[in-house]
């Protein structure tokens, strides 16, 4: 096993970041911008800038930067999970959505026990990401890169491994009980010792390497129709999972569908559609812009109280869950993301009162953007892993409900799970002006309003608005609150609104900034120019590409 220490770590990353700085100085006057990328880690990153220096496109990158995240930050994401794409061609065409949901197998046994639902080959979804990439790949990538070419990073990372960064030695720390448990996952991500990998360890996942190797030669749909689904659908019968060959043979080819679009404060506001939680980030927004600009415009008490009445509002509405075909969808969805149930859901409010994920933002040159947000749902999704591909199943079953309460999310074949995934595009005046999204759960729509509020009423820019401390509130009257310390002021607000003061134990999280708040990589146009931010709950980077 190679290790380095945590200072010699520290001194790469420096490099790094050096090295950033000068292709984004020195390198411009010779070379031209080919994109920028923002993702949770610096090898998915450069993974999307070699790309986009070969000529790729947004989309081509996106592909690159997909598979290397599934490859070098394995607790939010992989092959078997669902991936999301937000995507806007060019400034002169609205954003759509190539929609990557997962689905509940074919077949489910009469009596389920929610522990099926949570952990074991009996938890995860049909995946969808592999379809997701191959699709938009086969759609709207360039011909400048082949399909081997945008796997080739993610099978360098996998195979070559990459040093462990500060977030993900936690995230190995949080979840190697839990891991060891099966064999194939102790082998995979689990130090030999026994001992979770610390910073500094090289991680490698030699089967997955062998695995994407297989994907870059025969093509994606050996995953669902070939040697690699037919070893799945084994390896599922052995254990009693419920996918079988005929689920991964039948998950339909992702659609294209419309984004959900409202404005805030002049800005066009462009995000996920239902079964996603795009639409409650707009209906939160709808909140938000009743407060005058004094109440939003700096980074304070008052800004934090009404952030969370807001989100106390949005979230409590999302027990009237949306999904496409259930009831009245189209007029559901339009009524929710009004500026008039807005102000009604806020007057009512003021008469009561008394897993794991990843994201990416990617732009190229010709300002195609890609927002994207992929995962296997919880940490290390189903905590069981393939005994030879490589990959771990997740475990989105947890997602539906066991008892039939009249919501579209009770438990039933061939449905998708409710998902808090968020992918957002901000335009102004028919430009693209930030992309961002986000991790964590409920917490991904929480973060995905902040900083698209600090960016438009605080106006200090996207880094100070990615590391800006945040709030979250959820219905039962709990608010959870980051930082260093907490106002009087800010408590008794707090009492106010009858709020519980929770203070999060996620397991992830050695200091102020807590990933249980998310982890936003966000793109911002600004100073005629993008520029970007990774957040520092996590170990992503920012890269700028650059060509001849």
């Amino acid at each position: 096993m190679v290790r380095s220490t945590l200072s010699q770590q520290k001194i790469c990353l420096s490099i790094l970041s050096l090295a950033l700085v000068f292709f984004a100085t020195g390198a411009r006057a010779e070379k031209d911008f080919a994109g920028i990328v923002s993702s949770a880690t610096p090898e998915a990153t450069a993974a999307g800038i070699e790309i986009l220096e070969k000529g790729g496109n947004a989309i081509d990158a996106a592909v690159a930067v997909s598979l290397a995240l599934g490859a070098t930050e394995p607790a939010g994401s992989g092959l078997f999970g669902q991936t999301v794409m937000l995507v806007r061609l060019n400034s002169g065409e609205e954003p759509f959505v190539i929609q990557g949901t997962t689905y509940s197998p074919g077949t489910i046994p009469a009596e389920v026990d929610r522990s099926q639902l949570t952990g074991g080959h009996t938890a995860s979804t049909v995946p969808s990401t592999l379809r997701v990439l191959d699709f938009a790949k086969r759609n709207f990538g360039s011909k400048a890169v082949s399909w081997a070419d945008t796997l080739a990073p993610a099978i360098r990372y996998a195979s070559e491994g990459f040093v462990v960064g500060p977030f993900r030695h936690r995230s190995f720390r949080n979840s190697t009980a839990s891991l060891t448990k099966q064999d194939a996952a102790r082998e995979l991500f689990v130090r030999a010792d026994g001992i979770p990998y610390q910073v500094g360890d090289v991680f490698r996942n030699a089967k997955l390497a062998a695995t994407l190797r297989r994907i870059a030669s025969d093509g994606a749909m050996d995953f669902y129709r070939g040697n690699i689904a037919a070893e799945i659908a084994a390896d599922m019968a052995e254990h009693a999972g419920w996918i079988t060959a005929d689920d991964l043979r039948q998950l339909p080819e992702p659609a294209i569908v419309p984004a959900i679009h409202s404005d805030y404060r002049g800005y066009d506001i462009y995000t996920l559609p239902p079964p996603f939680g795009g639409w409650i980030v707009l209906q939160i927004l709808n909140v938000l812009e009743t407060s005058p600009g004094s109440v939003l415009g700096a980074d304070d008490d008052k800004r934090r109280l009404a952030l969370l009445d807001a989100m106390h509002i949005g979230h409590s509405t999302r027990r009237y869950d949306l999904v496409p075909g259930f009831h009245n969808y189209a007029k559901d969805i339009a009524t929710k993301i009004s500026k008039k149930e807005a102000i009604e859901l806020l007057g009512n409010y003021k008469q009561e009162r008394g897993g794991e994920t990843t994201h990416f933002s990617i732009v190229d040159a010709n300002g195609m953007v890609v927002s994207a947000t992929q995962s296997i749902d919880s940490f290390f999704g189903a905590k069981v892993a393939h005994p030879t591909l490589g990959i771990l199943y997740n475990n989105y079953m947890q997602s539906f409900r066991l008892e039939d309460d009249g919501s579209p999310y009770v438990l039933a074949t061939r449905q998708m799970p409710l998902s808090s995934m968020s992918a957002t595009i901000v335009i102004k005046d028919g430009d693209s002006k930030l992309i961002l999204g986000s991790p964590g759960s409920a917490r991904i729509i929480s973060a995905v309003v902040q900083i698209t509020s600090h960016w438009i009423d605080i106006d200090a820019g996207i880094e100070a608005a990615v590391r800006a401390y945040r709030v979250h509130a959820i219905p039962d009257n709990q608010a959870y609150v980051e930082g260093e310390s907490i106002s009087t002021a800010l408590l008794s607000g707090l009492a106010e609104r009858g709020f519980d003061l929770k203070r999060p134990a996620y397991g992830v999280s050695d200091s102020q900034y807590d990933p249980y708040f998310g982890g936003v990589h966000a793109l911002a146009f600004e100073n005629s120019a993008w520029t970007g931010a990774a957040d520092p709950r996590r170990d992503g980077a920012v890269g700028i590409a650059y060509i001849e």
